[in-house]
């Protein structure tokens, strides 16, 4: 089961795609949003969901004060389930707090080719089978749509390389969850935006 865990829409129950997603778990999620929260990165954020899945990540954003969310999923049947969930999201907003939630049939690739807009956090959670040198083209077609400072969070298989980060986003620290590993990052220049002590492991 995947649910919300915190916000206005913590505890709500999300639909997952019965096939082609790998949802992060709570215990993940939880963690992330601890060490976004704690550098205040969340409220009125604008954020960016690739591969989107059930849309647990961006919707969770949402909960937690994001005003901008964009859930970028290519399977059609997942997408469909990104719009019931971000619908579920939606409805128990607070009047006059609702964020605006989008979401983008089509690839990240497709996407990022078109898209102006202009974020503060950005999620990559892709499939296994996505290799290196994909996610290495998307990294890079992310960075003009980046503001200074922002976070990129890559979540991958613990037996998966360290990304191939691009001119414009440099690596932060690596937190280890059993299997899954997640690569912090930061858009612009790093050295101003160090997580508090103690929120995740730096990098080597």
């Amino acid at each position: 089961m995947t649910r919300i865990v915190a916000g206005f829409a913590g505890s709500l129950v999300l639909r997952v795609p019965r096939t082609g997603t790998r949802p992060t778990s709570d215990r993940v999620r939880e963690a992330l949003f601890s060490g976004l929260e704690a550098r205040d990165a969340l409220d009125g954020a604008r954020v960016l969901d690739l591969y989107a899945g059930s849309g647990a990540l961006g919707l969770e954003a949402a909960s937690r004060g994001a005003r901008e969310v964009v859930l970028v999923e290519r399977a059609v049947p997942a997408a469909a389930v990104c719009r019931s969930n971000a619908g579920i999201v939606e409805r128990a907003a607070p009047r006059g707090g609702e964020p605006r939630i989008r979401v983008a049939a089509q690839s990240v690739r497709a996407f990022l080719a078109a898209d102006r807009g202009s974020y503060d956090v950005a999620f990559l959670d892709p499939p296994y089978e996505v290799g290196d040198a994909e996610l290495a083209e998307e990294l890079a077609a992310l960075v003009p749509r980046l503001v200074d400072g922002a976070v990129v969070m890559v979540e991958r298989s613990a037996r998966s390389a360290e990304p191939a980060w691009p001119a414009g986003i440099a690596l932060d620290r690596r937190k280890a969850y059993g299997d899954t590993v997640v690569w912090w990052a930061v858009a612009g220049s790093p050295d101003d935006e160090d997580l508090p002590d103690g929120a995740d492991e730096p990098a080597s």
